[in-house]
């Protein structure tokens, strides 16, 4: 029987990135169980060049790694993977697709889906900001934190490029600064009802 959206409440973690991104996202998957019943959503800053991500993550977990294509089911216990040059919005437990409505200079499309999260999704919410240039996603964290969503920017040290998770830290609405691997401990201390 096909869920709901009402009935779509288990928690999403949004994990946005860019340069350096890549590293971030294998160190955390591989410290994530295959079965935390999460939704793992990598954010991935992208204009015109084609994403590898789910062809290069399923090497680092066994969850299943899809590409998200316009009204694919939010499903727990998956990753999924952002395609270049769309805005990503979530809308009665689905992925919806649009152009992406800043096609030049830094993109914003984590801030994009981190706002829909916030407005449209009645789980948990967990808002990861790692490795990248810029500051996407550091302007809707604290819409996160405004809905009992918890925020985690990647310990600077650890990242290859730290303008971003920089930023996240900046905006005062950051509950924990981690490296990837503490970062998944984290997620799985919240997705056991520890918070």
């Amino acid at each position: 029987m096909r869920r709901t959206g009402a009935e779509a409440t288990f928690p999403i973690v949004c994990v946005g990135g860019s340069a350096g991104g890549l590293d971030a996202y294998t160190r955390l998957l591989r410290h994530l169980p295959s079965d935390l019943g999460v939704a793992i959503v990598i954010v991935n800053h992208l204009r015109t060049v084609a994403t590898l991500l789910h062809e290069i993550l399923p090497r680092y977990t066994e969850m299943p790694v899809e590409l998200i294509s316009e009204r694919l089911l939010i499903e727990p216990n998956h990753v999924f993977i952002i395609p270049p040059q769309r805005d990503l919005h979530v809308l009665d437990g689905e992925f919806l697709l649009k152009p992406i409505s800043k096609p030049r200079g830094w993109p914003d499309v984590i801030t994009v889906f981190l706002c829909s999260l916030a407005r449209h999704w009645h789980g948990q919410l967990i808002a990861v900001i790692v490795s990248g240039y810029d500051g996407d996603g550091a302007a809707a964290l604290c819409a996160i934190k405004e809905v009992g969503g918890i925020t985690i920017a990647q310990k600077l040290e650890t990242a290859g490029q730290p303008d971003m998770p920089e930023s996240a830290i900046e905006s005062g609405c950051i509950d924990f600064v981690l490296s990837p691997e503490d970062i998944a401990r984290e997620i799985i201390r919240i997705a056991h009802g520890n918070t």
